[in-house]
């Protein structure tokens, strides 16, 4: 039912000449949503750093393959008990642990895309994370990151805030960004250390007497806690990758010997927010940006979400971490709820299909992006599905990514910013527009 045809009628993005066409990366695109004026909208990111797995975020139950290629880790299809998934329609159910949401998608403002990811498979989180940041595939160097460049486009008065996180890349740029670091990010940059800097947040917070209570009581336990976990982390990722052969170690384009190194790597790469403070750094987004009308773009994210062992199922390691995330979404749609506001949900790849030795899942390819806001096309699924059979999986492994990650970004932009072609080709450089995807975003 959700299922388009892909149509091969596409339109150059920009005025500019042929000429020019051929020698520039374009955005393929149509005209705006009818309905859509600059300045209507805010656009919250929530980066899963980790790469999550939509297959049991998002369960495709009426699909057997499913239950083949997990026998230990899948979902129990919908039977209405309180360890089985909650159904979405006749192809998807929603993880247990993710309850809170379906309020969202029975009002129409949560809907997703099933199979999105990068152009080309890249098992690499570093990677795959920086090119999903600067929107631009295969390049490593210095750039941008794509908020950095939407916060400075012209004719935007759009400030960004990114709140958890020192550095992210993706707010890294010329344009002026505020960042709230917390946990580990605000000890390691001094942030919370420095009693004028401390003071300057505890500030931002002086119109909300119980938020500004809570990050006062949890600044320092939560900067002991992130410690902690990251090296109880460092330690069970060194252990595990210890004992991986060496073409599991591949995965990640360690070599053998390098297990150790290749563990702290991924340690740093996936503690960027930890899943259980979400609700608290949504509530301190939420807070400013609703004290400050100028800041249109916020930035968050989670991360622990690599679970190559003892994934578990309608319980266990990932449905805790997917319980965190569901109260952190659903606290933000209480401060993003206007009509222009979309909070998008990203991963730099998704997991195999099939669960390994361990009882988890290795690096994959596609994976589902939410979308949640009143201009969303909610209640429903955007894009091409074509199911888990061993013909229709990338390398016999992995979700194929039928839609490019910047595409859906496209949609939004289009929709909520009303940016111009000359501006979506700036900031999401190359992307083409996708039409299948024409229906992500309500037209009125």
């Amino acid at each position: 039912m959700n299922k388009t045809a892909f149509s091969r009628r596409h339109l150059l993005l920009g005025a500019g000449s042929l000429l020019a066409a051929a020698h520039a990366p374009q955005v393929w695109a149509q005209a705006a949503p009818a309905g859509a004026r600059p300045g209507a909208g805010r656009l919250v990111v929530v980066f899963l750093r980790g790469a999550y797995d939509g297959l049991s975020a998002l369960v495709p139950y009426a699909d057997a393959d499913y239950y083949r290629l997990r026998p230990n880790i899948a979902i129990a299809a919908p039977d209405g008990s309180a360890l089985t998934a909650i159904r979405l329609d006749n192809s998807f159910a929603l993880h247990p642990a993710l309850s809170p949401l379906l309020p969202l998608w029975q009002q129409g403002v949560l809907g997703f895309v099933p199979a999105a990811g990068l152009p080309a498979p890249n098992r690499s989180h570093f990677d795959a994370q920086y090119q999903m940041e600067i929107a631009q595939s295969g390049k490593t160097s210095a750039a941008p990151g794509w908020l950095n460049k939407l916060a400075g486009t012209s004719g935007q008065d759009a400030a960004a805030l990114g709140v958890g996180e020192a550095n992210p890349a993706i707010l890294a740029g010329d344009a002026t960004v505020k960042l709230i670091p917390r946990g580990q990010a605000a000890q390691r940059t001094g942030v919370l250390a420095n009693d004028k800097t401390r003071q300057a947040l505890l500030d931002l917070y002086a119109g909300n007497d119980k938020l500004g209570e809570a990050f006062r009581m949890g600044a320092g336990s939560r900067m002991q806690s992130a410690q902690e976990l990251s090296t109880e982390k460092m330690a069970a990722d060194s252990r595990r990758m210890a004992a991986m052969p060496d073409t599991a170690a591949k995965v990640d384009g360690a070599v053998p010997g390098m297990q150790a190194q290749n563990a702290q790597m991924l340690a740093a790469s996936n503690g960027a927010a930890d899943p259980v403070g979400l609700q608290l750094d949504a509530q301190h987004l939420g807070t400013l940006m609703r004290n400050d009308r100028k800041l249109r773009i916020g930035f968050l994210s989670a991360g622990g979400w690599d679970t190559h062992a003892n994934q578990g199922h309608a319980t266990g390691q990932l449905a805790g971490r997917l319980g965190n995330l569901a109260t952190g979404i659903t606290q933000l749609r209480q401060d993003f709820s206007e009509p222009g506001d979309v909070i998008a949900v990203m991963s730099e790849f998704g997991r195999t299909a099939g669960e390994n030795g361990s009882r988890g899942t290795d690096h994959g390819f596609g994976n589902a992006m939410w979308l949640i806001g009143n201009r969303i096309n909610g209640g429903r699924w955007h894009g091409e599905w074509t199911g888990l059979a061993p013909g229709n999986l990338n390398d016999g492994r992995d979700l194929p990514a039928h839609h490019e990650y910047r595409a859906v970004l496209a949609q939004v932009l289009r929709g909520s910013f009303a940016l111009p072609d000359s501006a979506l080709a700036a900031v999401l450089p190359g992307a083409r527009w996708d039409t299948r995807l024409d229906n992500l975003l309500r037209k009125a």
